[in-house]
């Protein structure tokens, strides 16, 4: 009877072991096509909230932006109501939008019209004594209603400019009340479009601010023909009223016939609305792309298990299914070891290299028969070598199952190169005991390498290669600080190139640059000390830091980069009489007895004599008297 029921048993074992194979597969398949389904999901809901913190923060900016508008027409309102608008009054006004215009970056213009909408002031430079701007909508909306609110107006084409521009309007009266005018501001509609570009929402993407009424005002990745678009037939302005305030909108663009993600935003000061959306593709993008090699991958995997449950089954109807498991096990392991591109090393209890893969030829430079049987911490730098002993004693002792460490070792043919390795354990499987570690290893000497070069780009000018504002910042506050404590003189040149502005008109920007790379070799070249520091100081401005250096010094430094500039001789007409490329150089020292300051005052005495040598003509090297403390000095 337990024979026939041994025997039923293994009859039924593949069966089983064939039923558990596709279940597995099936929830493999099942469980991948709802973490991809989720993944998509969440991308899509990552996008919502990108695109709500963007058309949120974008409203506000749109708002404050009419809101300057506002501000500055109740001004006007209230001086036009106050004062009339007879000759001396308007001439007042005129002044007043001119010193406006010099300090407003957002307002175009800003413009008076009388009841018969005659131009009367503004801040454009036109000859407006014979223009009228009583056909434009907004003045004949406020001349026919008494409503004292700003208006914002439709897009129009502007009579001064030519350029699309949004309008913010206000109506003033005579002492009786009756129509006296309109006083407006207009904001280009190309300043909303360029903000707009400045947001990366991917190459699809796009930013649109529209008024409640579906017009559009302005749309970033516009060519001017979006701009005054009537999009009130869109679904969403179909049924804006009946919708909330702000929400996620999900359509199909009528611009462009992309399908869109996106988020819209009222405004609650303003009858406005932005609309920040993404391309649905855009977002997905990664997606698709992540989930198709996850996919490829799971099929894979699902058909591995697959293949090796039909082999599994066929081994259990042989009656050797524990010899071809560790046969293929093992078999797994060497095709894994032997075909990575990372050097696997099995290393026993002695910490002696028992195996180890081919690709340690590639990694450390020798074959795997001229390091097998040697000791694995060989070659290891000396400093390194107590942190990675460390490590492998706490393995070989029980305290990690794994660790991964970076470490300097030998190389046969590159000398020094940084290995990562990650190890793990191993135990005898019939004690448990541990007989050893698997190492895993790659080379990450580039990986340092480039860490290296990103941190010198971090205090590095771009253009010049010279130290940046912030690492000179920096230099300057520990020189200063040393030369307290040392009781020694710490001087700065700071160079300005004279005329730099006429250079660049009249060679353009790749000379201008070209220029500016030359005159910081030269520099380069001056900073003989290796604790003198030549920086881009910002633009055409550059400043040398001369630790332990006298006012004297300083002065043949400064006279040596003059001489040296113009044996470089490099042309440029606009800068008489010399017509070659020159500098000013004010300098200044803090001697070690003088009056007690701080590091932004030698800056500050630098800059002074910078002002004088231009003053005094330029092409020259001015230097400062005894530096002091200057009032309201800050640190840089």
């Amino acid at each position: 009877m337990t024979r026939s029921r041994r025997a039923l048993d293994q009859i039924y074992l593949p069966f089983w072991a064939a039923v558990f194979v596709a279940l597995a597969c099936v929830a493999i398949l099942a469980l991948n096509g709802w973490r991809e389904w989720s993944s998509r999901q969440n991308d899509l809901k990552n996008a919502e909230v990108d695109m709500a913190n963007l058309a949120r923060s974008l409203t506000q900016h749109a708002d404050d932006t009419f809101e300057l508008a506002d501000t500055i027409l109740i001004g006007l309102v209230n001086r036009l109501e106050t004062d009339g608008t007879g000759p001396a009054a308007i001439k007042k006004i005129q002044t007043i939008l001119q010193l406006r215009k010099s300090t407003q970056k957002r307002i175009r213009g800003m413009f008076i019209y009388d009841e018969t909408g005659r131009w009367l002031a503004t801040t454009e430079q036109v000859d407006f004594t014979r223009l009228n701007n009583s056909d434009r909508d907004y003045f004949q909306r406020h001349r026919a209603s008494s409503d004292r609110e700003t208006l914002i107006g439709r897009p129009i084409k502007s009579r001064s400019g030519g350029q699309w521009i949004i309008t913010a309007s206000r109506r003033f009266n005579h002492p009786d009340g009756s129509f006296a005018g309109v006083a407006l501001t207009t904001i280009d509609a190309a300043y909303f479009s360029q903000f707009y570009e400045q947001f990366d929402i991917g190459p699809n993407g796009a930013v649109s601010l529209l008024n409640a009424d579906g017009i559009m005002l302005a749309r970033s990745r516009d060519e001017g023909t979006y701009v005054g678009r009537d999009m009130s037939n869109s679904p969403l302005f179909k049924n804006l009223l009946d919708r909330p305030a702000a929400s996620v909108y999900y359509f199909k663009s009528p611009l462009d016939g992309l399908q869109r993600l996106s988020f819209y935003q009222l405004s609650s000061r303003y009858p406005l609305v932005v609309l920040a959306t993404k391309a649905v593709d855009d977002v997905l993008e990664s997606w698709r792309y992540e989930a198709l090699t996850r996919m490829v991958f799971v099929l894979g995997l699902t058909g591995l298990i697959a293949t090796t449950g039909f082999y599994l089954v066929r081994q259990l109807l042989e009656r050797q299914r524990m010899a071809a498991a560790l046969l293929a096990k093992e078999a797994d392991f060497r095709l894994l070891a032997e075909q990575s591109s990372d050097m696997v090393t099995r290393i026993g209890f002695d910490e002696r290299i028992l195996y180890v893969s081919p690709s340690c030829a590639r990694v450390v430079g020798w074959d795997p028969g001229q390091i097998i049987g040697t000791p694995a911490l060989a070659g290891i730098n000396a400093e390194d070598l107590p942190r990675v002993q460390q490590t492998v004693t706490a393995l070989k002792l029980g305290e990690a199952e794994e660790a991964r460490i970076i470490y300097r070792t030998r190389h046969r043919q590159k000398g020094e190169i940084w290995i990562e390795t990650a190890m793990r354990v191993t135990r005898v499987p019939e004690t448990g005991k541990i007989d050893g570690v698997v190492a895993i290893s790659r080379d990450m000497t580039e990986h340092k390498d480039l860490e290296k070069k990103l941190a010198a780009l971090a205090i590095s000018d771009g253009l010049t290669g010279l130290a940046n504002r912030r690492h000179f910042d920096e230099r300057l506050q520990g020189e200063w600080a040393k030369a307290s404590r040392d009781n020694t003189p710490l001087s700065l040149l700071l160079i300005d190139v004279d005329h730099f502005k006429k250079f660049n008109d009249q060679y353009g920007h790749q000379a201008g640059d070209g220029c500016l790379r030359s005159i910081s070799r030269i520099l380069t070249e001056q900073a003989q000390r290796p604790a003198d520091l030549a920086a881009r100081y910002g633009g055409e401005e550059f400043v040398l830091l001369l630790p332990n250096t006298d006012a004297e010094g300083c002065e043949q430094v400064g006279q040596r980069v003059r001489e040296a500039l113009h044996e470089f001789g490099m042309l440029h007409v606009l800068n008489p009489p010399s017509k070659r490329v020159t500098v000013s150089l004010g300098g200044a020292t803090n001697l070690p007895a003088g009056v007690a300051a701080d590091c932004v005052s030698l800056v500050a005495a630098a800059d002074r004599a910078l002002y004088a040598a231009k003053d005094g003509g330029r092409d020259r090297l001015v230097m400062s008297g005894q530096v002091i403390a200057w009032p309201g000095t800050k640190s840089a």
